[in-house]
């Protein structure tokens, strides 16, 4: 009598939807990353997790944890790869201290501009990059636009001799690195966390980013000079942990492929939208946006292809390969 009301309860849950076999065993995951939610790449990443959720038929949870509340960028990579969370944001240069082929894109002057830029990312040479980190512990799913880099600083930088001996925080890149240096700076590395601090005590004169840094993480606030050499366009990156990728059904891999590719084109439209209205808001902020002539900046980095096509051909060659995309 027992066993025969069991089953009349638990059919009876069913009928009413108490009972939901989905939801139980939906895959839940953890995306970390370092910005703000009002950051346009927070606001992809979101719609990234719901379109996972509607595409998988609400079989991938997915839940975001922004401003570093998981750990900064070197952090998370380290918990994706080892899987204690499933995804985190990054970007090239951080990610070529992980993944060697990620430093293609840091590269100075490489791309003519944001169509060459997406042309590249989503070519064979973009796709093939995404997926070659596997035996790393991570694979990349997703480029994000993070648009074009420039220096700010509390001067105005109009030419690499205005950078002579200033201390320039970049990323953890040895290609940012050797950018900087051959434009006469003094590289200086550091968390993007610490970098408010940094500059308002003078610990660096200035940085490299662009615009969102001035106003969603208010480096106007203590560097009033943005000059706008736009040296580089380094792609932020979505990464999913391998051991987490490898338990996935073949249904909810190709349902956060989707997701992910659709957010990437979220992205590109939000963020053409976003960059001049930051440089707006930059501007009532005190900052004086400096337009520069190019071309001294240009000159200044030949040094570095110079020497990478003797020491790393098979990079030079890559890079060659990028800017043959834009002719």
């Amino acid at each position: 009598m027992k066993k025969t009301l069991l089953s009349k309860m638990i059919a009876s849950a069913v009928i009413l939807g108490f009972v939901s076999t989905p939801a139980m065993s939906a895959v839940r995951m953890k995306l970390s990353h370092n910005q703000s939610v009002q950051h346009p790449v927070h606001i992809s990443m979101q719609y990234f997790a719901e379109r996972a959720k509607v595409l998988s038929k609400g079989d991938v949870l997915i839940r975001i944890y922004p401003d570093a509340s998981l750990g900064d960028q070197k952090d998370s990579l380290e918990q994706v790869q080892n899987g204690a969370i499933a995804l985190a944001k990054s970007n090239a240069s951080e990610l070529e201290v992980f993944h060697k082929p990620y430093s293609v894109f840091n590269y100075p002057y490489i791309f003519n501009d944001s169509n060459h830029f997406y042309k590249t990312l989503f070519s064979p040479i973009g796709k093939d990059i995404l997926a070659s980190s596997e035996s790393k512990g991570f694979i990349g799913i997703a480029y994000y636009d993070a648009g074009a880099r420039s220096f700010y600083a509390k001067k105005p930088i109009k030419s690499p001799a205005d950078l002579k001996g200033m201390k320039i925080r970049v990323q953890p890149s040895k290609t940012a690195i050797e950018m900087l240096t051959v434009m006469g700076a003094n590289p200086t590395p550091l968390s993007f966390g610490e970098l408010y601090t940094s500059l308002q005590q003078g610990v660096v004169d200035g940085a490299e980013n662009n615009p969102t840094a001035l106003t969603l993480n208010r480096h106007g606030e203590v560097a009033k000079f943005y000059s706008l050499d736009e040296h580089t366009m380094v792609p932020d990156v979505l990464v999913m942990s391998t051991k987490v990728w490898n338990k996935l059904s073949d249904a909810n891999k190709k349902a956060i492929l989707q997701a992910a590719e659709e957010s990437t084109n979220k992205m590109r439209t939000l963020w053409t939208a976003s960059e001049k209205v930051e440089l707006d808001k930059a501007k009532k902020m005190g900052v004086s946006v400096v337009a520069v002539d190019k071309k001294p900046f240009q000159e200044a980095v030949k040094p570095i292809f110079d020497k990478l096509k003797v020491t790393e051909p098979a990079t030079y060659e890559q890079v060659e390969k990028i800017r043959a995309l834009g002719r």
